[in-house]
């Protein structure tokens, strides 16, 4: 017979397919038997050529024998009835693992144990001796039970074959050799095409395809249990590795791409890579992944970014899997293979992958997630993440038409007013869920609410698109339009999707100047809503002492101090907002010790004031306590507002005046618990150029004698 023996190919679940193809390549006609097992028959040259060629495998078995064992006793005699010899010399040393899955013989040791029994009691009998020293060579037996089969084995191989030789170092979460090589095999890449690893880590993965496109046997490198097998020639293991040596290719013109954001990490995969003979095939970069960028047009990027186990750890990596779609939509037309054990990686992206395959990165279950983008050559142009569609562009024109229109229609009250920043647009058209706002020659555009089914790519083109929409239609040059995406604040891992520097500029509102910034926050410093609720302030400051609370970029104080008050104190927890708050005060010649800026919690300065502080009007414009939609939580809001409304009037001289704002939208204004007289005074604080009318509400309240 050509192919006398049967062997098995062990592997990770998930990857059979991978081992079968390779089992293939290789000659041998490979059949697929159970999860985690690929069998396939050959001459015991076969033991050599797979051991030093198969990628994605494990282990190779010699299948010894296979039978129904119900009970010990016909495992054991079946065991027994083998001929041994063909395989163990009498001095071998022959441990016996096992396994056992739905079967009746449940206990694995006792399983062992009659397995390591029938067979010293044969080999005494088939070698002819008494004893059996086990001081030879090693042949790992195992006995596996599946549903009542039984299948005795014997390990080829030793260390598992994911051990390639050429990683004694790693990072702390290395992905196996063997892992990385099927998720090369399983994407799209060839030696032609570019290649990229933003997460590379010790470099496994670009190695294994360095290796792959230069058809290097994995195993070359490396010593094999069976190579001290009696009955196995030497000549065998030296022509399969021959062979191995005459089947290896030059380097390719295509040079790998592997960064890493850990200069550290990266010394270890230019060692590795050294040591597996690939060094010249990749560069390896230290590159954040926000920085990921490649100016070459169809590629494959293949990765394992980072993942934890821990709840806590998810809660700090969600901030990189959320820019994902943004960033990786910087090579629109490569294909992007993405192993993570994150479950909600989908939703997260709110896209499907085009395929996915689960896998085990150890004993952790991932998802190995495709998506593929345009063939070369094929005239497809629609990208892996992001694009516009045709409903896309007639929003883009309809928003167009709306801004114009809107733009004659104030082309004439601000300015005649003093006012140069004001309000646009505020969802005029349902489906265009956008606030314009114009700050002299600049626009300020944010997201009223974000879709959470819309791909966030897609989303995110779609928002540049109107960006760029309203800048023509308005005739703003495109780089003085600002768009302001939800969630997205200067410092977090989303804000690295945002390609705007930090811009502030210089505005006028009735003949005051203000410092904006455009680019970092949801906010601007400006609130155009309050323009009029300012004036009031201003034209009731004269000779005050005005304490402004929650003052944020204190343009109620520089108001207040134009309308000439006594003094200004502007409260803030925030430094910087008091900073910001103080560079608007100086703008404007404010700069003299009758202005103070104190830092600090809004209750505690309250607490903390002598009993001799006295002022005359105070502002009071707090953040939202709370968004719960709950009625008991709208009561716990209003106590909390009535809490502090009281404590600031208790602060104020006889007939002294609280200006208070909040844009929670349900609250309801308990004016019994106030002890002061209230007057709402919403409709003439909403300035004319907001269509919202109800963007927040506003109250004057005196205090009583």
């Amino acid at each position: 017979m050509s192919n006398p023996y049967t062997f098995i190919a062990t592997t990770a679940f998930g990857l059979e397919a991978v081992v079968k193809r390779e089992l293939q390549a290789l000659g041998y006609d490979a059949r697929s038997t159970s999860p985690g097992w690929v069998e396939f028959d050959g001459d015991l040259s076969a033991i050599c050529r797979t051991n030093l060629w198969l990628r994605s495998a494990d282990r190779i078995l010699v299948k010894v024998a296979s039978f129904t064992a119900a009970d010990f006793d016909a495992l054991f005699e079946t065991t027994k009835s083998i001929d041994w010899t063909q395989w163990l010399p009498a001095n071998a040393h022959f441990p016996v693992e096992g396994r056992s899955v739905r079967s009746t013989l449940t206990s694995v040791p006792a399983n062992q144990r009659a397995v390591k029994k029938a067979i010293v009691e044969a080999m005494k009998s088939q070698h002819g001796v008494s004893s059996l020293p086990e001081d030879g060579p090693l042949y790992r037996c195992q006995i596996a039970l599946l549903k009542d089969e039984a299948t005795l084995t014997i390990d080829t191989t030793g260390p598992s074959l994911h051990k390639r030789g050429y990683r004694e170092f790693a990072g702390g979460a290395p992905i196996k050799e063997t892992l990385a090589s099927a998720m090369v095999q399983l994407s799209f890449w060839n030696e032609e095409k570019p290649f990229l690893d933003p997460f590379c880590g010790s470099g496994t993965i670009a190695i294994e395809a360095a290796m792959l496109g230069r058809n290097m046997a994995p195993g070359l490198n490396r010593s094999f249990a069976a190579e001290q097998w009696a009955n196995l020639d030497s000549v065998l293991w030296q022509e399969a590795r021959a062979e191995a040596g005459d089947l290896q290719l030059p380097p390719f013109e295509e040079i790998l791409v592997a960064t890493d954001a850990d200069f550290r990490v990266l010394r270890t995969a230019r060692q590795n890579a050294e040591k597996a003979g690939v060094a010249d095939q990749i560069h390896f970069q230290e590159r954040e992944f926000s920085d990921l960028q490649s100016s070459r047009k169809y590629g494959c990027l293949i990765t394992n970014p980072p993942y934890g186990e821990r709840l806590s750890d998810w809660r700090e990596l969600k901030p990189l899997y959320e820019s994902m779609p943004l960033i990786l939509k910087r090579l629109p037309t490569w294909s992007h293979f993405i192993l993570t054990s994150y479950e909600g990686f989908q939703k997260l992206l709110q896209k499907n992958a085009d395929r996915r395959r689960k896998l085990y990165n150890g004993r952790i279950e991932c998802v190995y997630y495709q998506f593929h983008g345009p063939k070369p050559k094929s005239g497809e142009t629609e990208p892996v993440f992001g694009g516009i569609n045709e409903k896309a562009a007639e929003q883009a024109e309809l928003f167009q038409r709306r801004l114009r229109k809107r733009a004659r229609h104030l082309r004439k009250w601000p300015s005649k007013r003093g006012i140069y920043c004001y309000r646009l647009y505020e969802r005029d058209i349902p489906e265009i869920p956008l606030v314009v706002d114009r700050y002299h020659d600049h626009l300020h555009i944010s997201e009223f609410e974000r879709p959470h089914d819309r791909d966030i790519a897609q989303h995110d083109d779609w928002l540049e698109l109107m960006r760029v929409s309203a800048a023509e239609a308005l005739d703003v040059p495109a780089e003085k339009a600002f768009l302001k995406r939800r969630g997205m604040q200067r410092g977090s891992a989303q804000h690295a999707r945002v390609a705007q520097d930090r811009y502030e500029t210089e505005v006028e509102e009735n003949g005051l100047k203000f410092i904006v910034n455009l680019s970092d926050y949801v906010d601007t410093g400006l609130f155009l809503d309050h323009r009029e609720t300012r004036m009031m302030v201003c034209n009731e400051s004269l000779s005050k002492d005005v304490l402004n609370l929650f003052a944020y970029a204190g343009s109620f104080s520089v108001y207040a101090a134009d309308g000439g008050a006594r003094s200004t104190t502007t409260v803030d927890l925030s430094k910087n907002y008091l900073d910001w708050a103080e560079r608007n005060m100086r703008l404007n010649g404010f700069t003299g010790d009758e202005h103070t800026y104190v830092q600090s919690d809004i209750r505690e300065y309250l607490q903390s004031l002598p009993d001799d502080a006295q002022f005359d009007l105070a502002i009071v414009d707090p953040p939202t306590f709370s968004n719960s939609k709950s009625t008991e939580d709208d009561w716990v809001v209003q106590e909390h507002y009535a809490e502090l409304l009281n404590s600031v009037l208790q602060r104020l001289r006889s007939g002294g005046v609280i200006y208070f704002s909040t844009n929670y939208r349900r609250f309801k204004f308990d004016e019994t618990l106030i002890h002061g007289r209230c007057h709402e005074i919403t409709k003439q604080t909403i300035p004319e150029d907001f269509r919202n009318k109800r963007i927040h509400r506003c109250w004057r309240i005196e205090k009583l004698d």
